[in-house]
């Protein structure tokens, strides 16, 4: 097996076209370009991407933990079998992503104002995370786990819920009007979220 190298410089550029194996640490390169890139089996740890370029890099296998990456472009821009662990994902135009093979999960993330809409998501995770103003627009998030999330003001517009978990979720808003909902789990009281749209009183 591959000796995984480790960088703990505060700075680097990414001057080779592929890193495989390999684990980065403590990396500070806020508005720096990691674009037209293949990453394979890395992990990137306590790292700060903030307002970086990913646009046309390849990620396979790869795990971000404890990372900020806010604000990152992400124009066909691949995720294979990628986890976010702990991390800070804000603003992020994810519909952009090249949708070939999507493959990621989220664990403990804070993912604020981006936009998930118009991909096939079937069986993702975000388990634990906090989630505020995110569009799940088209999106197909059939058999999709939301376990202990909390889905502040998040729009889900003509999206597939089939068998998601949303049983121990809290804050949501989901119209069973206009998304497919056949099979998804939800829990009292936070069920009763599903009744808002037809506008009516109920007693206990």
């Amino acid at each position: 097996m591959c000796a995984i190298l480790l960088y703990k410089m505060k700075c680097m550029e990414f001057i080779d076209a592929v890193y495989n194996k390999e684990e980065f640490k403590g990396l500070k390169l806020s508005g720096s370009s990691l674009g037209e890139k293949e990453f394979s089996a890395c992990v990137f740890s306590k790292c700060s991407f903030s307002e970086c370029d990913f646009s046309n890099s390849v990620f396979i296998d790869c795990e971000f933990i404890d990372c900020n990456l806010a604000n990152i472009k992400v124009s066909n821009t691949s995720f294979q079998g990628v986890g976010f662990k702990k991390c800070k994902l804000v603003g992020i135009e994810f519909s952009l992503i090249d949708t070939l093979l999507i493959s990621w999960s989220f664990s403990e993330c804070l993912i604020m104002i981006c936009d998930f809409s118009d991909l096939s998501m079937r069986e993702n995770s975000f388990v634990s995370c906090e989630l505020r103003e995110l569009n799940f627009i088209n999106t197909n998030l059939k058999d999709s786990d939301f376990s202990e999330a909390s889905l502040d003001l998040c729009k889900f517009l003509n999206s597939n819920l089939e068998r998601a978990n949303f049983s121990t979720a809290t804050n949501y808003s989901i119209s069973p009007l206009e998304n497919k909902l056949k099979g998804a789990k939800f829990s009292y009281p936070e069920v009763l979220a599903l009744l808002d749209v037809f506008k009516i009183s109920l007693e206990l």
